[in-house]
Order: C-alpha cells, then sequence, then structure tokens
C-alpha cells in the first residue's frame, strides 16, 4: 500500500470526511530536506469534515497530526493540512 492510499484511507475511517484530497507533492521539494527518491515525503491535505466544527485551525491541525502519527513513522516528512468544517 502506497503512503498516498494509507493516508487517505486513515482519514477517511478516522474523521469521515465529506471532501477529502490528498495530494503527493514531493516532486517539488526535490533536494530539499526530507525529500527521497521515490517521493512520498511531502503531501497536501484538503478536507473537509463535521471533527472540525467549533476547533480552531491549530486543533484542526493537531487533529490531522495525531490522525496520521503512523504516516510520520513510515517517512512522511512534510504535511501542508487545509481543514475546514462543513459549509466553511
Amino acid at each position: 500500500m502506497t503512503l498516498t492510499h494509507w493516508i487517505t484511507q486513515t482519514l477517511q475511517d478516522s474523521l469521515q470526511p465529506t471532501e477529502l484530497t490528498v495530494t503527493d507533492e514531493s516532486d517539488k521539494h526535490h533536494g530539499h530536506a526530507g525529500w527521497r527518491e521515490g517521493g512520498e515525503t511531502h503531501f497536501h491535505v484538503y478536507i473537509v469534515s463535521e471533527a472540525f466544527s467549533g476547533k480552531s485551525r491549530v486543533e484542526r491541525h493537531r487533529l490531522v497530526n495525531g490522525t496520521l502519527q503512523g504516516a510520520f513513522d513510515k517517512g512522511l516528512h512534510a504535511l501542508a493540512i487545509q481543514a475546514k468544517a462543513p459549509g466553511e
């Protein structure tokens, strides 16, 4: 299973988003810290979930980062997060 698929499945299972896009942006970071051959080191996540309602931006990011701790253990280096509640 690719890291992209693992991230997608983990977020779907844990946060039940109404919208989710996981983009591998590793090619934009070639030669930078954390980059490695084959990619899957730098990701952008766009997620809309009821789980974010009433939470600050920091709380939303902590929730996503905590949910994806296993991805960091699997080689994820950087994660850009855009997290919204429905209707935002």
